[in-house]
């Protein structure tokens, strides 16, 4: 390993180099940590049928929204998306009331055919847009036990903070005649499992039946027309040669995806103006899933910061005029702000969107007031100086960034590692900087500690070799000092002698019968790009003969 002379205030910093491997939180979208090799199978199974549209043949229709579930949620894959669905009723003296004939609220928008088509009926006094939800890490969320959700509830508010919410006691789809559970999924927090959010999406979004919602969707609560429109039986999902449903599949996608990242973990001075103006007494921060044992360990009593207390609340102006179980026209769920630097647009109507992360998510917070639970924080924010809501608006952006993404991108590349040296050269950071960022242990210090980790979570091409071959990436090496003058990502001192694969200072016939032997392997990689190819061959033969 080549080690240059360091600045002395990187040699403070510089700790021993930690060669086991560390936790490196996981990508919006990715799978959680921990799943057995079957569970992780099933995850992916699952996400393929998140993304294949169903078929006419399937069940798809007669009336739907999407052929797929990811045609909504898109940022990633299971997660928010910009596609609305509309929902439409009649006011009857600020009561919201279903349409003559209507079974439910939400209009379908596509058909299989015009015949089958549904209207907006001219009664219609009310109609409003929900934008998609995120399905990050429901598995997790729905491990939260009922009691700790109600442990927040303070319908009446006995404390006297202005906010009442309350639990949205729902039955099951898979049981229901069993008790009440609470409520955590939709925007009115009308759904409690993954399995029931599943099934009723499966339906109503894509129009195939299935053993928890057997009965087909009329066009306009017209069971006539839907006659002539539905030629697949009932219930249409079927298990697969696996036993498996497609609401199964789908749901083992969605109850195995992991929480997105926040970076820095903790520490910033905006999380404590967030609590500071109230925002905290919704957007709760922590949970601890269930330690049941029927639980599969990577859903087991784990920490978890989803930013949301699950209750639905009086949003005043927020609320969205429509009655959906047992919650009213102006009470609405908590979002989760995980994943939160992502989101366009922002709110259930869509109403902050577009332009940068900032403007949307002051256009967010604005909207919370005047009247409602949460005019107060609305209040408080707009009264905030400048610094105050610049604080805020990092720590905001905080939600859903990678570890070492300095750029940012969404990826930890090259550029990243440039940044990561400015940082390293530093050797200290607090997590109101960018280099905090880079501070994966948030000891306050940018050490080898921090590198070792920073070169598990990089994804760029560039420095992944190891031209001497002892087991230090190049891009290690040159961290650590080793000249890079040309900016290859290829210690100088090292280049020299690339392709002399014996070690014997020189490259020559034995060199030759390695590289040939070793063909389409790593085993001759001589560029660092994983695979021994003509690249490397013509490596060897310019550089023929002894080494400088």
């Amino acid at each position: 390993m080549r080690r240059m002379m360091l600045p002395a205030v990187t040699l403070l910093a510089v700790a021993p180099l930690a060669s086991a491997q560390v936790t490196i939180q996981p990508k919006a979208g990715a799978p959680l940590a921990g799943l057995t090799p079957a569970q992780l199978e099933l995850f992916w199974i699952g996400q393929e049928a998140y993304s294949t549209p169903v078929t006419l043949e399937m069940g798809l229709g007669p009336i739907m929204n999407k052929s797929n579930c990811v045609s909504c949620h898109t940022n990633p894959i299971g997660g928010w998306g910009s596609i609305s669905v509309n929902h439409f009723g009649m006011d009857d003296k600020g009561e919201f009331m279903m349409s003559p004939g209507e079974t439910q609220s939400l209009l379908q928008t596509l058909a299989v055919s015009p015949l089958c088509a549904e209207v907006v009926p001219e009664d219609a006094s009310v109609f409003v847009q929900r934008v998609t939800n995120s399905s990050m890490a429901f598995g997790l969320i729905e491990a939260i036990p009922d009691a700790a959700i109600a442990a927040n509830a303070d319908p009446a508010d006995a404390n006297g903070d202005g906010v009442s919410g309350r639990v949205h006691w729902v039955h099951l789809l898979e049981d229901p005649t069993g008790p009440l559970r609470a409520g955590r999924f939709g925007w009115k927090a009308q759904v409690a499992t993954t399995l029931s959010f599943s099934g009723d999406a499966a339906r109503n979004e894509m129009g195939m039946t299935n053993d928890l919602e057997p009965i087909e969707n009329a066009p306009n609560g017209n069971d006539a027309i839907l006659s002539e429109c539905d030629s697949v039986a009932d219930p249409e999902d079927t298990p697969d040669l696996e036993g498996y449903r497609f609401i199964d599949r789908v749901t083992h996608f969605q109850r195995y995806l992991s929480q997105p990242p926040q970076t820095p973990k903790s520490g910033m001075s905006g999380e404590a103006v967030f609590n500071a103006i109230g925002c905290n007494a919704c957007h709760v921060r922590d949970w601890t899933t269930s330690n049941s044992p029927l639980l599969e360990d990577a859903i087991r009593n784990k920490a978890i910061k989803p930013y949301s207390d699950f209750l639905i609340h009086n949003m005043g102006g927020l609320g969205d005029g429509v009655q959906q179980g047992d919650a009213d026209e102006t009470e609405m769920r908590t979002p989760t702000l995980w994943n939160l630097r992502t989101r366009d647009p922002m709110l259930h109507n869509g109403a902050a969107s577009g332009g940068t992360f900032t403007t949307r998510v002051t256009k967010a917070i604005e909207l919370h007031g005047p009247f409602g639970e949460s005019a107060s924080s609305a209040a408080a924010f707009m009264a905030l100086g400048g610094t105050q809501k610049a604080q805020l608006i990092a720590f905001l952006g905080s939600l859903g960034k990678l570890e070492f993404d300095l750029e940012p991108d969404n990826q930890v590349d090259v550029f990243d590692f440039m940044l990561f040296q400015s940082c390293f050269a530093v050797g200290a950071a607090s997590p109101d900087t960018n280099c905090g960022v880079a501070d994966f242990n948030q000891d306050g210090l940018i050490n080898t500690v921090d590198a070792s980790a920073f070169m598990q979570a990089y994804e760029g091409a560039e420095g992944t070799g190891d031209c001497d071959k002892d087991g230090e990436l190049d891009l290690m090496e040159i961290l650590l000092g080793a000249p890079d003058a040309d900016g290859d990502f290829v210690p100088d001192d090292c280049a020299g002698c690339q392709a002399d694969f014996d070690g014997d200072g020189q490259r020559n016939g034995v060199d030759l019968g390695i590289l040939l032997a070793g063909w389409g392997t790593a085993a001759a990689d001589a560029d660092g790009d994983g695979m021994t190819n003509g690249v490397d061959l013509g490596i060897l033969l310019a550089g023929w003969g002894a080494c400088d």
